[in-house]
């Protein structure tokens, strides 16, 4: 009869059975179990910050930048009486976009599509490949674009914005109301046809005063791009308590 081993004397000796020898390949197998958990909590982790915490460090630096737009509006002079155009294109913003079916309050618009732009929880407008116009200007596509999935996610719930809908931009002196004309769901990222001046691909032939909203899908993606087409109906000046127009209310 084979000797048993210390271990195994004591085992037997308190009545449990002797633990197996762990062999090199199960001990691999258990490294690489732990390495896979670490690897998914860092990834949970990482998934956390971009989902939600780019957000909260977004919407408060975009609160803090619409605050000054604000500030600067209520001690700037009147805008428009040498005949000119109102001169709101700052380094701080030309003013405010409003989609109330997107739910997404208030978001300040800036110059610039690039990552340090849009990653401060904006709408940028795009100074290339193609120059967007500005709300004021008498022809052209004021050209938008946002994050949709964290650094603030202005545009997150684009696809719940419908044909007929309401877009407003707000500027110091006046309310500029377009309509929703046209939807595309996906297209490439390198479609700049999209953002035309004239903007062709949703029918329109001729010059005309459009804004065009731009943002990256599938959610969590950045694939393609979702593109909405408005083209502006109205106007209202601004009055002494900002009162916001019908579409808005």
């Amino acid at each position: 009869m084979a000797a048993t081993t210390e271990q195994e004397g004591r085992d037997r000796t308190a009545g449990r059975r002797p633990r197996p020898k762990r062999g090199p390949v199960a001990g691999t197998f258990a490294v690489i179990g732990e390495l896979l958990i670490t690897a998914g909590l860092v990834l949970g982790l990482f998934v956390v910050y971009s989902l939600w915490w780019t957000n909260v460090i977004a919407d408060k630096e975009a609160h803090k930048q619409a605050d000054q737009v604000r500030k600067h509006w209520a001690q700037a002079p009147p805008a428009g009486q040498d005949g000119k155009a109102p001169s709101f294109d700052t380094k701080d913003g030309i003013g405010f976009l409003h989609v109330p079916s997107m739910k997404n309050g208030e978001v300040l618009i800036k110059k610039g599509t690039g990552v340090p732009v849009l990653n401060q929880g904006v709408a940028g407008y795009y100074t290339k490949p193609v120059k967007s116009a500005l709300p004021w200007d008498k022809t052209g596509n004021v050209t938008l674009a946002a994050h949709r999935d964290g650094h603030g996610a202005k545009f997150h719930n684009i696809h719940k914005v419908k044909v007929g809908d309401p877009i407003v931009v707000e500027t110091r002196d006046v309310w500029y109301v377009y309509k929703v004309y046209k939807i595309l769901p996906s297209t490439s990222k390198y479609n700049v046809n999209v953002i035309q001046q004239i903007p062709k691909e949703s029918g329109k032939t001729k010059p005309g005063r459009y804004l065009t909203l731009t943002t990256c899908t599938p959610m969590y993606t950045s694939d393609y791009r979702y593109i909405v087409w408005s083209q502006l109906v109205r106007t209202q000046k601004v009055d002494k308590n900002r009162t916001p127009p019908p579409e808005l209310r």
